[in-house]
């Protein structure tokens, strides 16, 4: 076991964008730490605990997610049956020295997105064939099971989406193709009803209250079945995140709507994470973008890991207005 990559708060970061993880501090073992609020790390031995616990509850849900499958396989459902892998957000393990979910950063955005369609991203079985084999995480190895297909060891068959940089594909886009393109769970309910046969529900308008269906995303249909695949380099996923104030306090993770002061929007593109903390009013829920408290650019290719904060250095001007306006349509 390791501890994270860059366990230490990048100088560059800015105060608003610190998550103090103060749910976690409520745990009485953590209490039992003594750590100093906002910025004391954890112990070196108790982070290597947490980021024990936290893989083996993934092997855990692997196991779980394989029965699944393999279930649908026994029932003889694989067939007709369309299978979403997502998950509602990401989890730091002390990146950033950073604990849980409450950031703009990556390792707190990123999800899984693993989509199956029958007779589409696999060809159908041959009889007495599975759909989903069942490997038991707990009774493999790295050496009796392909590298990448361990963490979801049932889901083998799908589309895998990842929001990094574009790369090369084969010529076919077949079982446990990785598409390393810039994509949103909105996109989700127009992609499933494409795919099941329905109409995809049309765009929403700037005020959608009185609209009955329709859907802020896009169909990723064209993807599944395609003879090869064209990154759109100019795609984009936004995100936001509340704080009450730019200084970590007791209730910057979880602050309650009418302390909400500041709003942090951030883009992530297949080059970079952007992201502005503005002024926010909670009464009206209007962002003030001409009250700017900070910002982050990273250059992901270079400095995955979100650590070097280029958003002040001139030669990135350019870029920060480019998504800036993005931010302020």
């Amino acid at each position: 076991m390791t501890l994270a990559p860059d366990p230490e708060i990048p100088k560059g970061m800015p105060t608003v964008a610190y998550n103090p993880w103060t749910d976690i501090r409520k745990r009485e073992d953590v209490q039992a730490l003594n750590v100093s609020f906002p910025y004391g790390p954890i112990p070196r031995d108790f982070q290597l605990q947490i980021r024990q616990s936290y893989f083996a509850a993934v092997s855990y849900l692997d196991t779980q997610a394989g029965q699944l499958l393999s279930a649908l396989d026994d029932l003889g459902l694989a067939n007709e049956t369309i299978v979403v892998f997502t998950s509602d957000h990401g989890w730091s393990l002390g990146e950033h020295g950073e604990w849980a979910k409450y950031s703009n950063f990556d390792v707190a955005l990123r999800v899984p997105l693993i989509i199956y369609v029958p007779g589409t991203t696999a060809p159908t079985p041959k009889p007495g064939d599975k759909t989903f084999p069942f490997l038991d995480p707990f009774q493999h190895t790295p050496d009796t099971v392909s590298k990448g297909l361990l963490q979801f060891p049932s889901i083998t068959a799908g589309l895998f989406y990842e929001n990094r940089l574009p790369v090369d594909f084969a010529p076919l886009l077949g079982a446990g193709t990785v598409v390393r393109e810039v994509v949103e769970l909105v996109d989700l309910f127009a992609t499933v009803s494409e795919l099941a046969g329905l109409t995809v529900p049309p765009p929403c308008p700037d005020s959608s209250f009185h609209v009955e269906l329709c859907t802020e995303g896009f169909s990723l249909g064209d993807t599944f079945g395609a003879s090869e695949l064209k990154i759109n380099s100019e795609a984009i996923a936004y995100s936001q995140y509340p704080r009450p104030t730019d200084l970590p306090q007791h209730d910057s993770d979880l602050p309650l709507l009418r302390d909400i002061r500041v709003m942090g929007y951030s883009i992530r593109s297949c080059d970079y994470r952007y992201t502005e903390w503005v002024g926010f009013d909670p009464a009206t829920f209007r962002a003030h973008f001409q009250d700017v408290h900070a910002g982050e650019l990273y250059f992901v290719a270079t400095d995955p890991n979100q650590d070097k904060n280029l958003y002040n250095i001139t030669e990135y001007a350019g870029v920060v207005q480019r998504f800036r306006s993005y931010l302020q349509k």
